[in-house]
C-alpha cells in the first residue's frame, strides 16, 4: 500500500516565552496545552543551545561513522551488558524488523549496579563504551547530553504547568537520575539499504524526545487520523515529541505520536542525534489527576499486542531494549527473555 503525506506542517513554538513575562509564559503555556493534545511534535526554537556545540556534535557524529569499521566494531554494543555501545545497521530492529541505520547509544555515564529479582533493571546502569580512535568524542557528547537533559527537563515543566499541575509535578518520577539516552546516527542511502525503513514506525518510550536533525530529510509523523506528515529539517531547532510515559500519566490526553524514517536516496546520507529523557528505573507512573477542562480530552491509553506498556518504568525500557537489541538480549541476558512474553498491562 502507497502512503502519501499530507502538506501539513509541525507547529514552531519559541521555548524562551517560557522564560518571558507572566502574560507571555501564560499564553506559552496555553498554545503548548493544546499541542500536545493534538500533535505531540513540534518544532522547538529558543531553546538556548550554542549552535557552535551543535555543530561540533554533528561534525564530530560524521567523523565517528567514518571511522574504519574495526574502530567501530572495538565498541560494539554486544559487548556490553547495559545496552551501550555501536550497532552496524540491520542490528536494532522496530516490530521485529531492521533498521537500516548505524548509531552510538550513550546513556547516564556510571558503574555497574548489582540486578535482583526484583530490579533487573538494574543491569542497565553502567560505563558507556568510547572509541579510543576519536578521543574527543566522550566530552564532546557528554556536554550535549548535559545540554539536552537541561532542555528536556525544562519542557517537562512546561508540560506539567500546561496540564494544570506544578511545574515539578513528574521530578518525584525522574529525580536524582533520569534515564539519559543519547545515540548519534547515520543512515546510509537506499542503494545500500536495500529498503526504505530507516527506523520503523513506533513510539518513544520516554517522557520527551530531543531530535537534532542534520540537512536531510525522512522523519514522518503519523496523526491520529493515520495520515504521514513529514518533518524536515528546519536550522536553528530540535523537533520534541512526547513519549509514552507522558500518555500514560495523562490517559491519553498527551499524544505518543507514531513516527517513523525514510532511508534517504542512493547516493546520501541522514544524519541525526536523538535524546530521549526518560524517568528513573524505579519508577512507577501514576496518573495525574487533569482538570476538568482537559479530562474531557482524556483518549485512553494505545494497547499495542507487539509493544506493550508498562507503568513500571524499569521493565518498560528493558523491555524495549530486549526487543531492540536481540543479539545483546542472547549474550548477556537470556533469563529475561521471557519479559517480552508479559501481557500488555497499562
Amino acid at each position: 500500500m502507497t502512503i502519501h503525506t499530507k502538506p501539513v506542517h509541525l507547529p514552531t513554538i519559541d521555548f524562551s516565552r517560557f522564560y518571558g513575562s507572566a502574560d507571555e509564559r501564560a499564553a506559552f503555556i496555553k498554545e503548548l496545552t493544546r499541542v500536545l493534545h493534538d500533535h505531540g511534535f513540534f518544532y522547538l526554537t529558543g531553546h538556548g543551545v550554542p549552535q557552535s556545540l551543535i555543530d561540533d556534535v554533528l561534525a564530530a557524529s560524521k567523523r565517528f561513522f567514518a571511522l574504519p569499521e574495526a574502530d567501530k566494531l572495538s565498541i560494539e554494543m554486544v559487548r556490553s551488558p547495559h545496552f551501550r555501545g555501536y550497532n552496524r545497521a540491520g542490528y536494532e530492529r522496530t516490530r521485529g524488523e531492521q533498521d537500516w541505520r548505524e548509531q552510538l547509544d550513550v546513556n547516564t555515564e556510571g558503574e555497574p549496579v548489582a540486578d535482583s529479582a526484583e530490579a533487573p533493571w538494574n543491569r542497565l546502569y553502567g560505563p558507556n563504551q568510547w572509541p579510543e580512535a576519536l578521543p574527543e568524542l566522550k566530552p564532546l557528547l557528554l556536554r550535549y547530553q548535559a545540554e539536552v537533559t537541561r532542555i528536556g527537563i525544562d519542557v517537562l515543566k512546561a508540560i506539567a504547568l500546561s496540564l494544570g499541575q506544578p511545574e515539578n509535578a513528574f521530578a518525584d518520577i525522574y529525580e536524582p537520575s533520569p534515564s539519559q539516552l543519547l545515540k548519534i546516527i547515520r543512515y546510509p542511502g537506499r542503494e545500500a539499504a536495500g529498503s526504505d525503513q530507516g527506523v520503523g514506525a513506533h513510539k518513544d518510550g520516554g517522557f520527551v524526545t530531543v531530535l537534532l536533525q542534520d540537512t536531510t530529510p525522512g522523519l514522518r509523523i503519523r496523526t491520529e487520523d493515520g495520515v504521514w506528515i513529514d518533518a524536515p529539517p528546519v536550522p536553528g531547532t530540535f523537533v520534541i515529541n512526547s513519549g509514552e510515559l507522558l500518555e500514560l500519566a495523562t490517559n491519553g490526553f498527551v499524544r505518543a505520536d507514531v513516527h517513523d524514517v525514510v532511508t534517504p536516496p542512493a547516493g546520501t546520507e541522514r544524519f541525526s542525534v536523538a535524546f530521549f529523557l526518560g524517568a528513573r528505573y524505579d519508577a512507577t507512573i501514576p496518573v495525574i489527576p487533569l482538570p476538568e477542562e482537559l479530562k474531557r480530552g482524556e483518549r485512553g491509553v494505545t494497547v499495542d499486542p507487539l509493544n506493550p506498556i508498562f507503568r513500571e518504568v524499569g521493565i518498560n525500557h528493558l523491555k524495549s531494549r530486549l526487543r531492540s537489541h536481540p543479539d545483546v538480549a542472547a549474550k548477556h541476558h537470556p533469563d529475561l527473555l521471557h519479559l517480552l512474553e508479559k501481557p500488555a498491562r497499562a
